[in-house]
């Protein structure tokens, strides 16, 4: 048997590969199928099955492209509800893999229609000794019970759906749908590969609370915000099937300046230090330093709208372009040809921003000279921070900056954590027309307590 994990890092989603004497299937394809097709090329396995196990609401996924280029039969929950062809698999059902039996095994929760998959392969045995969990028990956490249903019907479905997966022995692998940094489960999640149901039994949390009210009240009662464009990834990974990528070609300078006249926003995922050099008016920095660009980009821009890219160099920019695409992100007319450089070279108007590091913020503070923004989460702020800042999470300000900011007759520092975030606040302030912006570009509101700054707790 051929047992494989195939990561998607941005998002922190995992898929698997599955394969017996040269006949091999997919669990959960992320967008960009080449790792697939790689994979089949270098072990010669032949893909003719394809399974889901649910409606993915964080990414867009890759079923469509893969079936098209392996004409693997394509397999999804009964309850899926989808809009194309496929072979529907209910509680119980089984693929054949060559000597492997996979079997569905009904886990709502995360969603009505969630399955697992038991693996069994006959040459050890007729037990399953793996399981794939995709998004119900992740590695010391669970999936959140609140993106198809309300939230304690969810909770109270994953409380039995986790009683199943219980079941099975300790021996048996469990590899999870997502690792940490997925916005599909909590701040539990390990960045751990793979895990047990043994392990999972004995040291989750959440699965030893006790009696199931308590476990609906854990499970809910942390729930992070849901990014504005869950509901539209699983509309479009509902169907009809998308098996097309974006060419992102290149653009010249001209051209993405007229894109951007009539309406188009420009990302630039180049590092903070580079984009506060120099960078292209009212563009947007998500930097590609750091994971989970296609998520926050989805948090400030509306992925129905066109977006042009740019980078550190054309074939980075090709690459964030399909991050975009992996988290809904459709209409992508190309890449800026040669980057800002180009631009420059064009001669179209150029911008800055002013960056200092936490030494200097600290200075700047106790001057009292600046009005610092956190535009760090809500669980961070509570944590500590500094007294008398303004908090605003960086993904509240797409809109426009808020009246108490532009009120105020000092510059405005923004910071976060490292200065990921506070790249994108910073970018989406002076694209609103705040000029008086100051970006804390190295190292975060965490870091002024070695500064001698003192940080407090609470809302």
């Amino acid at each position: 048997m051929f047992f494989r994990q195939v990561l998607h890092e941005d998002l922190g989603c995992a898929s698997y590969v599955v394969a017996d004497a040269g006949e091999a299937a997919v669990i959960d394809p992320k967008w960009e199928i080449e790792d697939y097709l790689a994979l089949a090329d270098e072990h010669g396995l032949e893909f003719r099955h394809i399974l889901e196990t649910h409606n993915h609401a964080d990414h867009v996924s890759g079923k469509g492209r893969l079936a098209k280029a392996t004409g693997a039969a394509i397999y999804v929950p009964a309850k899926a509800e989808v809009a194309f062809d496929h072979v529907p698999l209910g509680d119980g059902d089984t693929v054949a893999v060559g000597q492997i039996t996979i079997t569905a095994l009904a886990t709502p929760g995360h969603r009505p229609e969630h399955t697992a998959y038991l693996i069994a392969d006959a040459s050890r045995g007729e037990e399953p000794w793996l399981v794939v969990t995709g998004d119900s028990l992740f590695v010391g956490d669970l999936a959140r019970p609140d993106l198809a249903v309300e939230p304690e019907k969810g909770a109270r479905e994953l409380h039995a759906s986790m009683r199943r997966l219980l079941e099975l022995d300790d021996f048996a692998e469990a590899w999870p749908g997502h690792i940490g940094g997925s916005l599909c489960g909590g701040a539990g999640m390990s960045e751990k590969p793979g895990t047990t149901i043994g392990f999972e039994r004995r040291f989750n949390r959440l699965l030893n609370l006790g009696d199931e009210d308590a476990f609906v009240r854990e499970l809910t009662g942390h729930l992070a915000l849901q990014p504005p464009n869950f509901k539209r990834i699983v509309e479009l990974n509902r169907g009809p099937l998308l098996s097309e990528a974006s060419t992102l070609g290149p653009l010249a300078p001209a051209r993405v300046k007229q894109l951007l006249e009539a309406g188009a926003t420009l990302l630039d995922g180049r590092a903070p230090r580079e984009f506060d050099g120099v960078h292209i008016p009212r563009s947007i920095n998500v930097t590609m330093t750091r994971s989970a660009v296609g998520t926050r980009a989805a948090w400030i821009v509306d992925p129905e709208s066109e977006v042009v890219v740019t980078a550190g160099t054309d074939d980075e920019a090709r690459r964030m372009g399909l991050l975009l695409e992996a988290v809904g992100f459709r209409s992508l007319p190309g890449i800026l040809a040669g980057g800002v450089a180009a631009w420059q070279e064009a001669g179209l108007e150029t911008a800055s921003t002013p960056a200092i590091d936490v030494h200097e913020l600290a200075e700047r503070i106790r001057r009292d000279d600046v009005s610092l923004l956190d535009v760090r989460e809500d669980d961070e702020w509570e944590e500590g921070h500094v007294e008398g800042s303004i908090h605003i999470p960086y993904y509240h300000l797409r809109d426009g900056a808020p009246a108490r900011l532009r009120l105020t007759e000092r510059e405005c520092v923004v910071a976060c954590s490292v200065g990921n975030r506070s790249s994108i606040a910073a970018s989406l302030l002076k694209r609103a027309g705040v000029e008086d912006v100051i970006h804390v570009a190295d190292g975060g509101v965490a870091d002024l307590e070695e500064e001698g700054i003192p940080l407090v707790e609470g809302k």
